[in-house]
């Protein structure tokens, strides 16, 4: 292997970067490159990486990755995109246990809304730039304000969607918080 040596990578069954040769993460994501790690790897941020076989037909995308990987999921979080007041609204990105809902009211409580209603499919995709069921809350197309519920903030370690169906990444929930300005908030509800 040529280039500088890798400056964290580890492999405990799972795979954590910090930052290494681009050639070494080549090999080792093997097309598991998205903006989301991009993002993370900008931003000097530590994260695992967890690829999972997708199912298609899975009812819960979450729950499917909390199985798939053997976590608990009250630590696996899904990435949500609401829009605010109208349907010209603005829209946010809201980050909830997949074992819960996104409650809407306090979700526009947070944002400073009257009220928050899930943004269409559609709206979510384009201004992510990716699909519903793999969308990030890193390394989207436009910068949204982001909200994240308070229950993050207990977790060792929180996972999210990688930017694809079928990857998730774990990270501490105080990185995510400060390199998104995310806001901590109680938004989820059963």
């Amino acid at each position: 292997m040529t280039g500088s040596p890798p400056v964290a990578v580890s492999w405990c069954g799972f795979l954590t970067v910090k930052r290494c040769d681009q050639s070494l993460k080549n090999d080792i994501f093997a097309g598991v490159q998205t903006p989301a790690t991009v993002f993370l790897e900008s931003h000097d941020i530590t994260y695992q990486a967890h690829p999972y076989d997708h199912d298609p037909g899975a009812a819960s995308f979450g729950i499917e990755a909390a199985e798939k990987l053997g976590l608990d999921p009250d630590v696996v979080f899904k990435t949500l995109m609401a829009r605010l007041d109208d349907d010209r609204g603005e829209l946010v990105v809201a980050i909830v246990p997949v074992t819960h809902k996104l409650d809407l009211k306090a979700l526009a409580r947070a944002a400073g809304g009257k009220r928050a209603r899930m943004a269409v499919v559609a709206h979510a995709e384009r201004s992510s730039g990716y699909v519903a069921g793999g969308i990030s809350p890193f390394g989207q197309k436009r910068g949204l304000r982001t909200f994240i519920d308070e229950t993050a903030e207990i977790c060792e370690t929180i996972y999210v969607s990688g930017g694809q169906r079928g990857f998730d990444i774990g990270l501490s929930p105080a990185d995510l918080i400060e390199s998104l300005g995310a806001v901590v908030a109680p938004l989820a509800t059963v």
